[in-house]
Order: C-alpha cells, then sequence, then structure tokens
C-alpha cells in the first residue's frame, strides 16, 4: 500500500549525516515517504523535526544493524506496517579507527563487519521480496560506498593504516567468532575493519545485480556521495581529528562535500531517471567543483573479482542464517 498515492524507501542510518539529510530531500519532493530505519527512536525524531521534515513525511522504525534479531523484527514491523517498498538506501556505517582490541555483536561478530556488511546483507535479502512487489517501473537498492576502500580513486590510495584487503575470505570460512576479527583471519586492525566492511558492500551490491537485476528490473547501485567531513561517522575518532579533517578537505584537497549537498546526491540517486543503469557505483569525483555532473567510477579489481563476490555472498549467507 503506497501512502496517498507516494513512493516508500527504507533508509537505514537516518538520524543524522548523510542518511539524515538524504531523508530530508526525498521528503521535501513530496514524493516519498521516508522509513527512517535507526537505533535511537527519540534522536531520529529530533532530527526529523530539525531539518524540517513534515509529521507525515516520514516513520522511524526502530533497527540496529549490529543485531541479526533486530533486522528480521524491522522486516516484520515494515510489512505490518502495510507500506509497500520501491527503495531501500543501506547508509547506516560504524567506524572505531582507535580500538585497540575488537569489539563483537550480539551474535558474535566483529562490529563494524557485522553493522556495515553482515546486517546490511540480511536487511538485502529479506527485502528483496518486498521491492519485487513494487509497483514503481525500477525499484532501486542502494548502498553507500566509501572512497577509503577504492584504491582506483586518490583518496583509496591512501595505505594507512592498511588498504582493504579481503584475502581468501579466511575468517569467514572458519566461522568469523572470537578470537577471530578479521575478514582475511588476520590482525585486528580497526581503520582496515572498516575499509574492508565497505569493500563488502559494493561486492553485494555487484552481487545482487547479477542475481537478481535481469529477472526483477531492480536497480542496484552504489554511491560515494563525496568527503562528508563533518559526519557523525567521525564520532569515535580524536577530537584533534574532527577538527582537522574538514579544513584539511576544504583548504588543501577541495574534496569537502557538506552533508546537505551529499544527502542531495543520495537523494538523486535513489529518485531521478538518470540513476536507472545497475550494477554502477556513481561518484562525482574526489576534487570537487560547483555544478559537477557524476559519473560511473571505476571500482578497484578486488571489487569486481565476481568469483570473489559469489564466496562472498555465500559465507556471508551462513553466518547470518539465510544459507
Amino acid at each position: 500500500m503506497q501512502q496517498h498515492g507516494q513512493s516508500t524507501v527504507v533508509i537505514t542510518g537516518a538520524s543524522s549525516g548523510v542518511g539524515l539529510q538524504a531523508a530530508r530531500a526525498l521528503a521535501q519532493t513530496k514524493q516519498w515517504h521516508v522509513v527512517m530505519a535507526c537505533r535511537d527512536i527519540p534522536k531520529t525524531q529530533k532530527a526529523a523535526q530539525t531539518v524540517g521534515m513534515p509529521q507525515d513525511s516520514y516513520t522511524i522504525m526502530h533497527l540496529d544493524l549490529a543485531s541479526l534479531e533486530s533486522v528480521r523484527q524491522f522486516v516484520k514491523n515494515f510489512r505490518e506496517s502495510g507500506k509497500s517498498l520501491d527503495a531501500l538506501v543501506c547508509n547506516a556505517a560504524v567506524y572505531m579507527p582507535l580500538l585497540k582490541e575488537p569489539l563483537y555483536s550480539e551474535d558474535g561478530y566483529e562490529l563494524s563487519v557485522a553493522t556495515n556488511h553482515l546486517g546490511h546483507f540480511l536487511l538485502c535479502n529479506l527485502m528483496l521480496e518486498d521491492l519485487k512487489k513494487s509497483s514503481a517501473s525500477q525499484p532501486r537498492l542502494i548502498i553507500l560506498g566509501t572512497v577509503t576502500a577504492n584504491p582506483k580513486e586518490l583518496g583509496g590510495k591512501i595505505p594507512i593504516p592498511a588498504p582493504p584487503d579481503l584475502g581468501e575470505l579466511q575468517g569467514f570460512e572458519a566461522g568469523f567468532k572470537a578470537p577471530i576479527s578479521m575478514i582475511n583471519g588476520k590482525k585486528f586492525k580497526p581503520g582496515k575493519a572498516y575499509k574492508d566492511s565497505k569493500l563488502c558492500n559494493v561486492l553485494t551490491m555487484r552481487e545482487l545485480h547479477r542475481r537478481y537485476h535481469e529477472s526483477t528490473n531492480i536497480v542496484f547501485s552504489s554511491l560515494y556521495p563525496g568527503c562528508v567531513a563533518t559526519t557523525a561517522l567521525f564520532r569515535n575518532h580524536y577530537p584533534l581529528f574532527q577538527k582537522i579533517f574538514p579544513l584539511f578537505q576544504k583548504n588543501i584537497t577541495g574534496g569537502f562535500v557538506s552533508e546537505e549537498l551529499a544527502g542531495d546526491r543520495v537523494a538523486e540517486v535513489v529518485a531521478n531517471p538518470e540513476y536507472n543503469k545497475s550494477g554502477m557505483y556513481w561518484s562525482w569525483g574526489n576534487r570537487q567543483k560547483e555544478g559537477r555532473k557524476s559519473f560511473v567510477q571505476e571500482v578497484s579489481n578486488e571489487a569486481s573479482d565476481d568469483d570473489k563476490a559469489k564466496k562472498l555472498w555465500d559465507l556471508s549467507a551462513k553466518l547470518v542464517g539465510i544459507a
């Protein structure tokens, strides 16, 4: 059931940053009803009011991507609401670069991979059934990427703390439970764990496209909306980094993008017919210029490895209990 003839989009992590601004941009069109899927409902309610979203333009539903049971409960609650699903935006992410030892989810998996990849992987698989029922001509499933996980981009060439590398997925093959904390089974590196999880996001998008686009007409894509240096993603970094990084991106690299502009770009990929090509990774580049157009960004050799994408899919399906 569409709400007052509107399309419905689910956005994870919509309580702040890019997710919130994408929700704001889509709600402003009055053509979309936004389901804000977040952990903290009061925080999300306040955030929606702060950016001026009309009360009837959104619904807030609880979702903790670090909990596979929470993902399943969210899907159950969404279906009980009677809403259609026309687009799913997997935006939420955690980044904890200062950890000395890994944290684990309630399911026993390293927390950044559990949240950024495994939770979204289960959500995508479960909500495929809802997207298939959409009356939209081309429903969309979008997973946000990051420049740091793509060595084909300038920002992804920085080797600190380590480049993304899933190896042969030895950690996943071994069950990915403590003491294992990295997908390749090696020593824990928190910044690399984040990069690896985002590499998994792109591999998942490409495998979704390979498996389902032709039979469902769902458009699967990823995007990097630019360096949003002020986002809450960096809340677990050094306070000095949080002050210097935006200045560096504004004045040195020219890569800075506001949360508002990044949200507008996500909304475009959700709603604009120009983005109806499936299997694409959209980017606006590393150096920002006013009015810059998007383009299809080449992804890394590892992100375009179809055999690795299939293996990642099969192992992830086992870890989330749908194999």
